[in-house]
């Protein structure tokens, strides 16, 4: 049996902060789908040159009275970086809260508006631990 990666989805409670977030983290959209028949819309986001390996969000027009209050049952998605201070740096000054500070230089995790929980690893190996980072405690949960 061969096995083809296709997406990772998770639903949202709208399409407006989650798209604003998952671009912060540098995801173009390559399509857009629209069901009017079925009341929801699926985008996929992805990096750029990966476009075979999207994220999908669904959003239901109508709501979603089974979409949990965390999203923790999902587990987590995981980007890789290459600077993870710069990284966290750039999403603070836009707003997002760093859950989980990359103290080791190498992992953080950050949640999505819609409590998807987000893993930020360094790219090759890990950097020099640096302040502000080592001494930042961990903030909610990831």
């Amino acid at each position: 049996m061969a096995l083809t990666y296709l997406h990772v989805m998770v639903r949202v409670k709208a399409l407006e902060k989650p798209m604003a977030f998952y671009e912060l983290l540098g995801l173009r959209k390559p399509r857009r789908y629209d069901s009017e028949q079925g009341r929801f819309t699926l985008v996929y986001l992805a990096p750029p040159g990966q476009e075979e390996a999207p994220l999908e969000l669904t959003y239901n027009w109508d709501g979603d009275e089974g979409l949990p209050s965390d999203s923790r049952h999902f587990g987590h998605l995981a980007y890789g970086v290459d600077n993870i201070y710069e990284t966290c740096q750039f999403l603070m000054d836009n707003g997002i809260v760093i859950n989980r500070a990359p103290r080791d230089g190498r992992m953080a995790f950050i949640r999505s508006p819609d409590n998807i929980s987000i893993e930020l690893l360094q790219n090759g190996e890990a950097l020099e631990p640096a302040e502000p980072w080592t001494s930042m405690e961990s903030t909610g949960h990831w």
